[in-house]
């Protein structure tokens, strides 16, 4: 009588533990909610268990049940920007979660530039830790993990921003989020989730690149490596599919130095990986990247051709490309330091694109137009240089002319109102141009807002991918 008298209390216990709601780690204190928006918040309990749900900034209490899989979820409407609140989830057991905050989430995602942070040598955040606790934002760190399916969680918990934590967050993803912060006066949410070294086929479902044979084919070249995921959607799978029930106002991606062998594709590549994240999310929210900076890499023009199909890839709508080869002071150096301004211009896009704020100075890139052959002379014209153009310098660098020899020499250039025209007294008859159209090159035309010009080429020759002897 005794044994089974245990076993009752024993299965009651256990019965009363999986009864208890539970949350995904990314609902919890301290949290971001996408302001203004139809928010869900999710979780798992004992199926048929009734669960209210109180918001304490309009304090209505919503009912959920759970479904015959463990599984509820429900949609609330967030207000506009403030807090702190709570939110107040009663079942079996009651759970409040306080200290959160209504604003502007993002997700800041991609590959060591984008991981990068205090910890990895980014030594300038120091001077941010003094006024930190001015700053409304919160942070969520996501480990490095895979797996071959979807999952529908993962670790990390949100924190209030302080010194120990920025320490090993994302520097390109904190400078964003205090730009925005200041610039908004709203409080930003920032999930952190990157590898240092992964393709992007790492951050794309498995079955978009599987079921692509252009893709597939260029996923099979990627050589394995032992510190970091390269089989299609490995980080995805575990560092963004448990994230895609949570409301957000956008990503950033700073990746594309592990693609440049297969740069061919990586266009297509990137449209297929955002198409399929804004799918995952059913938003069309925007997606702003960094072109790779100028690095001195083992084959011949492999970096220029990643940056042009990045250039590509703006094609896809509500997206937007910063250039950041003014910025690198060391071309032997993959991870440039300045991480400050990167995050700085990705924040000027979002706060003129997303939000409508500060449209007066143009935060974009001046990328190449058309060209035009008159004579001797090749005349450029360019999108995005309404304030016009200049050369940082007695005369320009790292743009080159070529006649149908495809022979290129140095080239002079002058700027005529929004145009440059580019000639050589050893091309007669000009054919093609190229600005800083190589691995390392760091050229010198900017648009008056102080901004690079992107990189660019007029024809489309067959390059040399040769490794560098």
């Amino acid at each position: 009588m005794k044994k089974y008298f245990f076993l009752l209390v024993f299965t009651f216990i256990t019965l009363s533990l999986y009864a208890k709601i539970r949350l995904p780690n990314i609902v919890g204190s301290n949290m971001v909610l996408q302001q203004k928006s139809n928010t869900k918040i999710w979780g798992w309990a004992s199926p048929g268990e009734k669960i209210k749900i109180t918001t304490s900034w309009d304090n209505k209490t919503i009912d959920v049940k759970a479904d015959g899989n463990a599984n509820w979820k429900i949609n609330i409407q967030t207000p506009q920007a403030g807090g702190p609140y709570t939110i107040t989830l009663q079942g079996e057991n009651k759970i409040v979660l306080d200290n959160i905050l209504i604003g502007e989430v993002w997700v800041c995602s991609g590959q060591s530039n984008m991981e990068w942070s205090f910890n990895n040598g980014i030594i300038s955040i120091r001077d941010e830790f003094s006024h930190l606790s001015k700053l409304k934002i919160r942070l969520f760190h996501i480990p490095k993990t895979t797996s071959k399916t979807p999952q529908d969680n993962v670790d990390g918990n949100w924190a209030v921003i302080d010194s120990n934590n920025l320490k090993a967050f994302s520097a390109v993803g904190y400078y964003f989020g205090k730009n925005l912060n200041q610039a908004m006066d709203v409080p930003i949410g920032l999930i952190s989730s990157n590898w240092g070294g992964t393709p992007a086929e790492a951050w794309t479902p498995d079955t978009m690149v599987e079921g692509n044979p252009v893709l597939k084919d260029a996923a099979s070249k990627i050589k394995p490596r032992p510190n970091w995921p390269v089989k299609p959607g490995y980080a995805y799978n575990a560092m963004i599919a448990p994230l895609v029930n949570y409301q957000i106002a956008g990503t950033i991606w700073y990746q594309g130095e592990s693609n440049t062998e297969t740069a061919s594709t990586y266009s297509e590549l990137m449209n297929t990986m955002i198409a399929s994240w804004r799918k995952a999310w059913n938003k069309d929210f925007p997606f702003y990247y960094v072109q790779i900076a100028p690095y001195k890499y083992g084959n011949n023009n492999i970096g220029a051709l990643l940056r042009e199909a990045q250039i590509k890839s703006l094609s896809t709508k509500n997206t937007g490309m910063v250039v950041v080869s003014d910025l690198v002071n060391d071309t032997l150096n993959i991870h440039p330091v300045n991480k400050k301004d990167v995050g700085i211009r990705l924040a000027n896009l979002a706060i003129a694109e997303t939000y409508g704020l500060n449209k007066s100075a143009s935060p974009k890139n001046a990328l190449f137009k058309s060209v035009t052959i008159k004579g001797a002379n090749a005349i450029i014209d360019f999108y995005n240089t309404d304030t016009g153009l200049e050369i940082k310098g007695n005369t320009a660098k790292e743009i080159f002319i070529a006649g149908t020899d495809q022979v290129f020499y140095p080239a002079t250039v002058k700027i005529k109102e929004n145009t440059i025209v580019v000639s050589s007294q050893q091309v007669k008859t000009p054919v093609a141009v190229r600005y800083q159209f190589s691995n390392a090159g760091i050229g010198n035309l900017f648009s008056k807002t102080g901004l690079p010009v992107a990189p660019f080429r007029t024809d489309s020759w067959e390059l040399n991918t040769e490794k560098i002897k």
